[in-house]
């Protein structure tokens, strides 16, 4: 007995996938508008980045300069830096679950890496990793 393929499953994927496709042009708008913020736990510091993660302005109370400690000010940069783009990658995963159906969300590409982990990864983690596999 040969097992038949389920079409309702099959036609529900595809409406899906239709769906999802003729909304990318404002799904991509959406995604390229999103900026994350984030703010040192001093409030000494705030960073704001695109939707990649790049750096778009950087704002350092001249307070901070009363103590000079280059090092703490690095530590603290990178630390909101990172802060920053977590909220810019929880935008961006928002979106995508408006517009992208769970199942597809997790469908991995050629090296493995789905679209989920590809949002929700930091840079310097990336970094880590390659360096790890070398």
């Amino acid at each position: 007995m040969t097992d038949r393929p389920n079409w309702g499953a099959l036609e529900g994927m595809l409406k899906d996938l239709r769906r999802t496709m003729s909304g990318m042009d404002e799904t991509q708008k959406r995604m390229l508008r999103v900026t994350g913020t984030a703010w040192s736990d001093d409030g000494m510091i705030r960073v704001v980045v695109g939707p990649r993660g790049h750096l778009l302005e950087l704002d350092i109370d001249p307070r901070v300069l009363r103590r000079p400690d280059s090092k703490a000010l690095s530590t603290a940069i990178l630390a909101t830096t990172r802060l920053a783009v977590e909220d810019a990658a929880a935008q961006s995963r928002a979106i995508l679950d408006d517009v992208v159906p769970r199942d597809l969300r997790d469908v991995a590409g050629a090296d493995g890496t789905g679209l989920t982990r590809i949002i929700g990864s930091h840079d310097a983690d990336v970094r880590l990793t390659k360096d790890d596999d070398e």
